[in-house]
């Protein structure tokens, strides 16, 4: 899988390297993975840089933790996410209910919600899940439904989101290891949907099926191997299925968080 990330930053092998060695992980060489890296935050540097990462051998899956804070259109946009047979992921945002957001509201990619993930003793799995609160939804203003949507009411236009992973902060969060200056880097623990789409992402990559041209359709067809996260709320709306969970899709989480690779 590729990540892409915007500006460049001299120390990532370096960073990379001492957080896989922290946890007991191989090395990851260009054999396993990319990080490409865009001159600016501006989507024909971001798209520019995901067109670069299509193209490195190997690669199934970009993930993409950014977005606009509001929509934008394919029309404009969406030739930097149209990479068929890749599964181009992007999260959408952490501002909870406010509409599109783009990429993750390009038909081209899978977007990519959140979740609170907090173990238990009171479940089978040995997790509670629900709607983190930050996750964004919504219906796009200008980018066509997905076929593999149809089943989505009260939207008109394409619908975020698809799938979801863990994202809460306050429920532990994903250890990174990141720069503070230009030479220096420590630990710390952060969430938001931009944890989950290199989640979704990696769960792409280690999926065993055929990513179709759009490879957001694959969840969708496959939604029985996915955990249904049927409770808690980003915000007030309605109909409430677009903040709310609810059984089969919602907006907040989509069809559900990854159980195993199943799905994808």
């Amino acid at each position: 899988m590729a990540i892409v990330d915007a500006y460049g930053y001299g120390n990532l092998a370096r960073d990379l390297a001492t957080y896989r060695s922290y946890f007991g992980l191989p090395a990851c060489t260009t054999a396993s993975g990319w990080v490409v890296q865009a001159n600016s935050t501006s989507f024909a540097d971001l798209g520019t840089a995901v067109n670069t990462a299509a193209k490195q051998a190997g690669v199934v899956a970009i993930s993409n933790s950014y977005g606009s804070s509001a929509d934008a259109a394919d029309s404009s946009y969406g030739s930097y996410y149209n990479h068929p047979g890749i599964a181009v992921t992007a999260s959408t945002g952490d501002n909870g209910y406010l509409g599109g957001s783009f990429p993750a509201s390009s038909t081209y990619t899978v977007a990519v919600g959140g979740t609170t993930l907090k173990a238990t003793s009171g479940t089978t799995r040995g997790w509670a899940e629900s709607v983190w609160s930050g996750a964004g939804s919504g219906c796009s203003t200008y980018n066509a439904k997905p076929s593999w949507q149809t089943s989505v009411t009260g939207c008109a236009k394409r619908a975020m989101a698809d799938v979801a992973a863990a994202a809460d902060p306050s429920a532990g969060g994903m250890a990174v290891y990141y720069p503070t200056n230009t030479t220096q880097s420590t630990w710390a623990q952060v969430g938001g949907t931009s944890e989950a789409s290199p989640i979704i992402a990696a769960t792409y990559a280690l999926g065993t099926k055929t990513l179709p041209s759009y490879p957001a359709a694959l969840p969708w067809a496959n939604s029985g191997s996915l955990n249904d996260v049927t409770t808690g709320s980003n915000g007030s709306c309605s109909p409430a299925v677009w903040c709310t969970g609810t059984a089969r899709w919602d907006g907040p989480t989509g069809l559900g968080t990854p159980n195993g690779a199943g799905a994808f």
